[in-house]
């Protein structure tokens, strides 16, 4: 007789773990609507929201949405792309960003008990023509420190997220959980966390010493899974797979998060375009089974 795969789109459902939550991201063609319930449907309890899917039907209409869907928002993705120099576009890049600081307040308190207002912040990379990566991380923390005032009075966490160093140019001036620390750090817990994700920071020899010092400080806002699969594709934003296809040890990094003291949801954020291709549900469902053989909690 002959097993059956335990990772492919067509095996029977599992129970999902009751901290798993899906980020839309993972099923990147679903509007907001179709997300929610795909995933309700398929028993997880938690849900990462994209602001651009969020747009799309308004906020009013997203907050019914969320609400009527009885699942809990464990992030809104994303804010941040804030280092550019004094000037009309990094103050537009701030108005942003305390729009989505009100976005993440409203759409946490629309979801169920147990809701995270957390909201990612992406760095943003180099202003073009620039080299010096020293300014534009400073002009990250300045930022930060502009906007956690206003994210504090509305309960709402700027989880700054390490991005590999292969995105530090256009994407993201931080690349290590303790550089993203150090800028933490100098804020109120409560206000200013940080994103541990397995993708950006597998690779780096001191992130156990760093998660460690994270849950120490109270500061892991976000635990973040996906695998790194190589060869890379030649879009490396589109590297991300599902846990289990690739090279990340997850059972080690997640123990360390739990030791650290993390209790909150495990965002499963994939981007990859064969498994945006594939249909949401058989994807939700798949993420439940890798979910389950992957990732201990």
């Amino acid at each position: 007789m002959t097993t059956p795969p335990t990772n492919g789109l067509n095996t029977a459902p599992q129970q999902p773990s009751t901290r798993l939550s899906v980020n839309q991201a993972t099923i990147k063609y679903a509007g907001l609507g179709e997300a929610l319930r795909v995933v309700r449907d398929t028993g997880v309890q938690s849900i990462g929201l994209w602001r651009e899917p969020v747009a799309e039907v308004g906020l009013p209409e997203a907050a019914r949405l969320v609400t009527d869907s009885g699942l809990r928002v464990s992030s809104l993705c994303r804010g941040g792309f804030f280092t550019a120099v004094e000037g009309p576009t990094r103050r537009a890049s701030l108005d942003d960003n305390r729009r989505a600081i009100d976005e993440t307040a409203t759409l946490a308190a629309a979801g169920a008990p147990g809701s995270a207002a957390v909201l990612v912040l992406v760095a943003g990379g180099l202003p073009d023509g620039s080299t010096d990566l020293t300014g534009a991380r400073a002009r990250m923390r300045d930022a930060v420190a502009e906007l956690e005032p206003e994210a504090r009075a509305t309960g709402v966490t700027l989880a700054l997220e390490p991005l590999h160093p292969m995105y530090a140019a256009d994407r993201a001036v931080l690349s290590t959980l303790g550089q993203a620390l150090d800028i933490a750090e100098q804020f109120p817990a409560e206000a200013v966390g940080v994103v541990v994700d397995t993708f950006h920071i597998w690779w780096d020899p001191a992130v156990a010493e760093q998660i460690a010092r994270a849950g120490a400080s109270g500061r892991i806002a976000s635990y973040q899974v996906c695998d790194w699969v190589t060869p890379l594709p030649a879009d490396v934003l589109l590297a991300r797979g599902m846990m289990g296809d690739g090279h990340i040890d997850f059972a080690t990094l997640t123990r360390a998060v739990t030791a650290a003291g993390y209790t909150g949801d495990v965002e499963v954020e994939i981007f990859n375009q064969k498994i945006w291709d594939s249909d949401p549900a058989a994807v939700v469902e798949r993420t439940v089974r890798a979910f389950a053989e992957t990732v201990p909690l």
